[in-house]
């Protein structure tokens, strides 16, 4: 379902108080515009636009790209984004690593960190990210970065865009409002946003004093909806429950701050004007929401444990089909039913590495404490790990009736290049040292003479 302009996709200036508007569907080439006709009829990049506006070519992929693949999208702006630049200078990135960063040596054990509490201080968006893993090399568009942001302070006449990655927002504490040039996203737990790289956004806090959450950074091919194979037409996230933001814009000539994320560095400038000026779009390049709890999960209805690939939500391709650059896996409410099966994640090694948080709940395989909402774990590549030993033994002699998990939310950062911990992760108070040896309290109960 497009948007269309002549549908009563339009949004007041964002600098009115009003509701946010969206636009349904995953991929679509939308139109939407915030002042009637501001869009062109017909043609991309006439003579004179609508209003004194000004036409500008966001471009996601190469012009070349296969259409299935081909990515962008053209902006109505008040001014061009040429016209908003000024004297770029190298900043302190803080705690934001990009990969390949290679600070600390680990022990080749299963990695774990209680939730790293919200400063007392005035934080905003940018200066509360704290890198825990890089993986890949972002300059040559391959792999991601694992975060977690810590916020309590919105950004004011502050904007940042990030030209090495798309940029994966998981909330697990706290809302926010992402103010982008294509309109307004409001997210709080439970929901994710996705905006793609290139694309200018204010972070405010949005209804709580603070906000803490999980952050990807994914270098390599945009996110997209996973191939459902012999599931069929239905079922896991559906194309028409993402949202798009309608076109809603900002005239104000003030003072501001533009910092930009290139190349591992984070570069800022002054300018005059706010950026997020863009009064239509249309295209398929474009931020979006995906409220997780809408998530329909499928599962076995008869024997055994099926692989965790499906529960994925969104993939980043990788050159090798099949191998994803990053899976986005989540494990939400569901009924489990496989008869004489141990139903809980089996153990296992694998060529993928995960990074895995807790939005809310308990993750039905740390049954033990210590895996709490806000923490977040690191399995890597190869690695050994599965069940702690209270889940193994509850799940072993549990009496196999249908049993609903719910009240649970947990996620996976799934990538096929191993991830390397940083400075930050591996000082850090909240790492739980004791971890590694979980396994070693598994009990021996074999025996021979019983079958």
């Amino acid at each position: 379902m497009n948007g269309s302009r002549r549908s009563g996709f339009a949004a007041a200036p964002v600098d009115a108080v009003g509701e946010t508007a969206y636009l349904s569907g995953f991929g679509n080439g939308f139109e939407t515009e915030a002042l009637p006709g501001a869009l062109p009829v017909g043609r991309n990049s006439p003579r004179k636009c609508a209003y004194g506006l000004y036409a500008e070519q966001l471009s996601g992929s190469p012009f070349t790209a296969p259409r299935a693949t081909n990515e962008r999208s053209w902006l109505y702006r008040i001014r061009p984004t040429v016209t908003h630049w000024g004297r770029f200078h190298k900043i302190d990135a803080g705690l934001w690593r990009t990969a390949p960063c290679v600070e600390a040596d680990m022990p080749l054990a299963p990695l774990r960190w209680d939730p790293v509490p919200l400063p007392s201080g005035s934080v905003s968006f940018l200066e509360g990210i704290r890198t825990v893993t890089t993986a890949g090399d972002a300059g040559s568009q391959a792999g991601m970065g694992a975060h977690i942001y810590l916020v309590t302070r919105s950004m004011r006449d502050e904007y940042f865009y990030n030209a090495d990655a798309e940029l994966l927002f998981v909330p697990q504490q706290g809302e926010l409002r992402l103010w982008t040039e294509f309109g307004i996203i409001d997210i709080e737990p439970g929901e994710i946003a996705v905006i793609p790289r290139g694309v200018k956004l204010r972070v405010e806090l949005h209804g709580e004093a603070a906000a803490r959450g999980y952050l990807c950074e994914n270098y390599g091919g945009a996110f997209t909806l996973p191939e459902r194979g012999p599931i069929g037409a239905n079922c896991l996230a559906n194309p028409r429950d993402f949202l798009t933001p309608a076109a809603a814009y900002e005239d104000r000539d003030a003072p501001s701050i533009m910092t930009v994320k290139w190349g591992g560095n984070l570069w800022q400038a002054e300018l005059r004007h706010s950026p997020l000026d863009v009064v239509a779009w249309h295209g398929n390049y474009a931020p979006y929401k995906y409220d997780l709890r809408r998530y329909s999960p499928v599962g076995p209805v008869l024997f055994d444990h099926a692989d965790p690939s499906i529960f994925t939500v969104l993939t980043s391709p990788s050159e090798t089909p099949g191998t994803a650059n990053i899976d986005f896996v989540i494990f939400p409410d569901r009924w489990l039913v496989a008869e004489n099966t141990f139903r809980p994640p089996w153990y296992h090694m694998n060529i993928m590495s995960e990074f895995m948080g807790l939005i809310y709940g308990v993750y039905d395989a740390k049954t033990g404490g210590g895996f709490v909402p806000g923490g977040f774990s690191l399995h890597n590549t190869m690695l050994p790990h599965g069940p702690d030993m209270n889940a193994f033994e509850g799940a072993s002699n549990a009496e196999l009736k249908p049993h609903r998990l719910e009240g649970t939310l947990a996620f996976m950062f799934e990538t096929r290049f191993p991830q390397r911990v940083t400075r930050f992760a591996a000082e850090a108070p909240q790492f739980q040292k004791d971890y590694a040896g979980y396994g070693q309290e598994l009990r021996k109960h074999f025996d021979p003479s019983r079958p």
